[in-house]
């Protein structure tokens, strides 16, 4: 896709590199990572880790708690199927508050971004839904990637900071923030820095998005620019690592591995986020089929100890 930009993009382009250069100035003279950041750190089970181990909704729940995660990340369609099939919502919460768990983020599809207006319209109604199953199971954030507009490129960022502001204004009202989501194989916000200039020109408050080791190199983005943005801008970060082969161009959701077992440089990424504050959750999103065919008590509690040593190099360093 092009990546060019009109001057009208280059000087909006240019003040968003001086805001995010604040963060920069700030990560210029905070002190390297220590202990201290791994204490931060929120440990997150994202449930396509799991997802074709065929559990229940509340068996994937219980499975992040027995492992020793922090938080959960569960697919809204999961939460949809598990309402339609008469269960309760209020039940629920309460089986993750009683475990000691949170609900760091969702996993949702709506098509909020797309050029059609009618579309659209329609989107903006199924993610309001979508946060609503989110706040009734105590979530407060969901990803916002680019549904609908992932095959032809050319989209307009300047519509789509619109656009995502409409769908930031949404989530207000129900008190659920989407974050923006990099997709590495999308046409369209495939890239860490389109990601971040769709976020700056939304304008809106509760803007921030949601990075992924695997998209960002899927996309070709250097990881480099995670030094540009401040922890106020992230909340979560998908955690997983990528095998050396195949190429950039050939890899898929299906080959990501457990952080530390492929050739991703994951102490430079923690380091980059742990010294501008990063004080979020890390979620493990795998689709691996080899996991998949493992017991998924031990790929839980394998994928948190990868992220723990992942954590612990960075900050020992």
């Amino acid at each position: 896709m092009s990546h060019s930009l009109d001057r009208r993009q280059l000087l909006s382009a240019a003040g968003g590199a001086a805001l995010a250069g604040l963060a920069l100035s700030r990560g210029a003279v905070a002190a390297a990572p220590s202990a201290a950041a791994s204490a931060r750190v929120r440990y997150c089970l994202n449930f396509s880790t799991v997802r074709e181990h065929k559990l229940s909704l509340v068996e994937k729940i219980d499975l992040a708690a027995e492992a020793g995660y922090d938080g959960i990340e569960p697919w809204v369609p999961d939460l949809q199927q598990y309402a339609d099939g008469g269960g309760n919502l209020d039940d629920l919460k309460k089986r993750i508050a009683d475990h000691g768990l949170t609900v760091e983020s969702a996993i949702g599809f709506a098509r909020w971004i797309v050029d059609d207006d009618a579309e659209r319209a329609k989107g903006l109604e199924a993610a309001r839904r979508d946060m609503d199953l989110v706040r009734r199971i105590g979530g407060g954030r969901i990803a916002a990637p680019p549904s609908g507009a992932t095959n032809e490129p050319g989209l307009d960022l300047f519509q789509a900071a619109e656009r995502y502001r409409a769908l930031l204004n949404v989530g207000q009202e129900i008190g659920v923030v989407p974050q923006l989501e990099v997709w590495g194989f999308s046409k369209n916000l495939s890239r860490l820095g389109e990601t971040v200039f769709v976020a700056i020109e939304s304008g809106h408050p509760q803007a921030c998005i949601l990075p992924d080791v695997y998209h960002i190199y899927k996309g070709g983005s250097e990881f480099e620019g995670l030094s540009l943005l401040s922890s106020t801008g992230m909340h979560v970060f998908h955690m997983n690592d990528y095998p050396a082969e195949p190429p950039r161009a050939e890899i898929t959701d299906a080959h990501r591995v457990f952080p530390g077992d492929g050739v991703a440089p994951l102490k430079h990424i923690l380091q980059l986020l742990f010294r501008n504050g990063f004080s979020g959750a890390l979620s493990l999103e795998l689709f691996n089929k080899d996991y998949y065919r493992q017991d998924p008590r031990v790929v839980a509690k394998t994928g948190l100890q990868k992220m723990q040593a992942a954590v612990a190099s960075a900050v020992t360093a």
